[in-house]
């Protein structure tokens, strides 16, 4: 198997139909509708479990590629900064709150990629699982809208991505004192 055909395997196809997809997804997000925003909704849930699905296969199967670790991570960035930033021009998210994910977001990959750089690998704590459940779940409950038995989902949504901003700055606090705790003589590394 040449390299074309290896990185073009299944879970990065999956990758990048995320990628190629999120334009569809915003379209039914911005028309506002509330059976649209069911439909949302769904895509957005998709698209979450398509994650997963991604890297689980690629782990299973043996087709982690380097193409894959990087169109992962980009495709996850994309995917969140976009619905965010449509929820923000909506009215639905507050701006802060998109301020405060992607700077914590953009730090966490700026010290990640300079610690690689160095041959160090600052391994991900539970805080940022916690903070990724609790961020997509609030944002599938704002993108959704609508009330459901009585519920008013989207103040469920916004109290579910508030609390993620707990997560988020505390796993940003982990990253960087991992990478800190590191002996210095790893640290220095060239």
């Amino acid at each position: 198997m040449n390299k074309a055909q290896r990185e073009l395997n299944p879970a990065n196809l999956l990758t990048a139909l995320r990628i190629i997809s999120v334009p569809v997804f915003l379209v039914f997000l911005y028309f506002d509708k509330p059976l649209l925003n069911v439909i949302a909704c769904v895509i957005y849930t998709v698209f979450a479990v398509t994650d997963y699905v991604d890297g689980y296969i690629a782990r299973k199967y043996n087709m982690v590629t380097d193409l894959g670790k990087i169109l992962d991570p980009v495709a996850d960035k994309i995917f969140v900064a976009a619905t965010m930033i449509a929820l923000v021009e909506m009215g639905r998210l507050e701006g802060f709150v998109l301020m405060i994910i992607l700077t914590r977001d953009f730090a966490v990959g700026a010290l990640r990629n300079l610690a690689a750089s160095k041959g160090i690998i600052i391994a991900a704590g539970n805080a940022g699982k916690w903070k990724t459940g609790f961020q997509m779940t609030g944002v599938g409950c704002i993108i959704f809208k609508n009330s459901l038995f009585g519920l008013n989902v989207h103040l469920v949504g916004t109290i579910l991505v508030y609390i993620s901003l707990i997560f988020s700055m505390y796993s940003a606090w982990e990253y960087f004192r991992g990478y800190y705790r590191k002996p210095a003589d790893e640290n220095s590394k060239a």
